[in-house]
């Protein structure tokens, strides 16, 4: 099953696959496949054409994909523009949402280990 031009596994169970289009979680799958009064344990390679229609046609006029992404990184620039706190974390690539920076933070700040080997210093050798 396709939608919007992304596979859906036909392996998984439909709950879990759906959550492989960016925008769609467990929870909002689990509330399209309600939705359609289908069982959350049903795989896609079981579905009928117009099971496959209803899911379709509920998940495209949802926001998903390309254009929620658009749409983050529009809130993001907005944020930067009038330079919030929230949007000079985001210039610095620090975490904007109160986490410490001590520790931790590795994702934002790139993973970076800055550690010494040893307390000794290497003798030079002259």
């Amino acid at each position: 099953m396709r939608i919007l031009g992304i596979t859906v596994p036909n392996e998984k169970r439909l709950e879990i696959g759906l959550t492989c289009l960016y925008g769609i979680g467990i929870s909002s799958a689990r509330r399209i496949l309600k939705q359609v009064g289908m069982d959350n344990g049903k795989k896609a390679k079981d579905l009928t054409p117009d099971e496959e229609n209803k899911i379709r046609a509920i998940i495209e006029s949802m926001k998903i994909e390309g254009n929620l992404k658009r749409e983050v990184s529009a809130n993001i620039k907005r944020l930067k523009d009038i330079k919030t706190y929230r949007g000079t974390r985001h210039m610095k690539r620090l975490p904007s949402r109160g986490q410490r920076t001590k520790t931790n933070s590795r994702t934002v700040r790139g993973n970076v280990r800055n550690t010494m080997a040893s307390g000794k210093r290497k003798e030079s050798k002259t």
